[in-house]
């Protein structure tokens, strides 16, 4: 099975993807750290890899794959031009002169699936590496989930003592509009911060969501200051008719295969996991971040200090005019500081001296369509240590300043 006699029929495009990827010890590497080997992907790429060797165990591995996995279509796909090409008879999907628009548009999404799917062999962070969106991560959240979802990816990372780790990596579908979700019903995936709120099992849901959903905060309260509408984002599985879902194919929701929405359902924490959704990841060291950290936790200080004390004239001066408005509209540029500052003045006197402590803070920020910082904390009362409340806070920075916009208990 040449590779030549590949070139330009279904197989194609992916056999060009990994012969530009990973060598054999990355590949390795990239399994190890993110799809377990005898997950279907890992089986399919590895289908691929012998093909471009031009080992004749590739036809065998598929066979293997499509009868344990008979609902994976992009396998089945792969099975049969391996088939068709033993048997002399594959001169390409595109001058087929028997193919129908339906199946051509078919064939166009398996093949745009399974470069997605390639793509992780050159994507895959560096061990120690971060979304840059991460700040800082309180130990008591045990994994952050990142999407990348111009390519279809999700990543799965723990949190340890030696910092975050990489221990899944899965394919996903975004929706049908793209990404940056600005109004309900535009189809299209939210970019942001988000938080895990409920579970959903299966006997809770429609065919379409496969086996369990997390839904997702959103709109979140940056959301909502934008005026951003819809609701119902949810990281959910497939129907059990197929095995995936092509690159661009939900309402706005992130899809995974069955298998993998199982694995996220059993892991996750409600609540406290963060799932960052971006329209493309860039990974950079811990270290790097030394400078936003030290910048914000200034601030998060300065207010917390205020706060215990009740000194309503720093609060002021750290808030928004339309601190803790929680509107869906546009936020006022023209307000009264002052009248900012009365909106939270009953709660920072009944709170000052029950709110001692700060425990448990993640921060994390954001710069699309604005510069905005999410951090999660615990107040633990002077009082008794047994109460404890978990709280969300939203600051925006404008000409080099931070201000609140939104506290509020999650």
């Amino acid at each position: 099975m040449a590779q030549a006699l590949l070139a330009g029929a279904g197989l194609g495009l992916p056999l060009r993807q990994v012969n530009a990827g990973a060598s054999d010890a990355s590949f390795a590497g990239a399994l190890l750290s993110g799809v377990q080997r005898d997950s279907p992907e890992a089986r399919l790429i590895g289908i691929y890899r012998a093909i471009a060797a031009g080992d004749s165990a590739s036809l065998d591995l598929a066979h293997a794959l499509v009868r344990d996995m008979p609902r994976f279509q992009l396998g089945q796909l792969v099975y049969g031009d391996l088939l068709l090409t033993r048997s002399g008879k594959l001169n390409g999907f595109s001058s087929a002169a028997d193919i129908t628009p339906t199946h051509g548009k078919s064939l166009q999404l398996l093949h745009e699936e399974a470069w997605r799917r390639l793509q992780w062999l050159r994507e895959t962070p560096e061990p120690g590496l971060i979304p840059r969106q991460l700040v800082r991560l309180a130990s008591n959240v045990r994994h952050l989930i990142a999407v990348d979802a111009s390519h279809s990816r999700v990543y799965v990372f723990m949190n340890t003592s030696a910092g975050l780790e990489l221990i899944r990596s899965f394919y996903a579908s975004i929706g049908q509009g793209g990404f940056d979700k600005q109004v309900e019903g535009d189809l299209r995936t939210p970019l942001g911060v988000y938080f895990i709120t409920s579970r959903l099992e299966e006997i809770q849901l429609q065919e379409i969501y496969g086996i369990g959903a997390l839904p997702l905060n959103y709109p979140n309260e940056h959301d909502r200051r934008l005026g951003r509408t819809g609701s119902g984002i949810w990281l959910h599985g497939v129907p059990r008719t197929g095995y995936a879902r092509s690159p661009y194919s939900t309402e706005g929701c992130v899809a995974l295969a069955n298998d993998d929405m199982a694995y996220l359902m059993h892991t996750l924490q409600l609540r406290r996991t963060p799932v960052i959704i971006a329209n493309e990841l860039h990974w950079v060291h811990p270290d790097e971040q030394a400078t936003e950290r030290n910048a914000l936790d200034a601030v998060l200080s300065t207010w917390r200090q205020a706060h215990a004390r009740g000194d309503i004239d720093t609060l002021s001066a750290l808030q928004t005019p339309d601190y803790n408005a929680r509107t869906t509209q546009p936020a006022p540029r023209q307000a009264s500081a002052t009248t900012a500052a009365q909106a939270g003045i009953k709660e920072v006197r009944a709170q000052a001296q029950v709110q001692a402590q700060w425990r448990n803070v993640s921060v994390f920020r954001w710069k699309h369509q604005g510069d905005v910082a999410i951090v999660n904390y615990t107040t633990v009362s002077a009082s008794s240590r047994a109460r404890s409340i978990d709280r969300r806070q939203y600051w925006s920075q404008d000409n080099g300043h931070w201000r609140l916009f939104f506290d509020g208990m999650v």
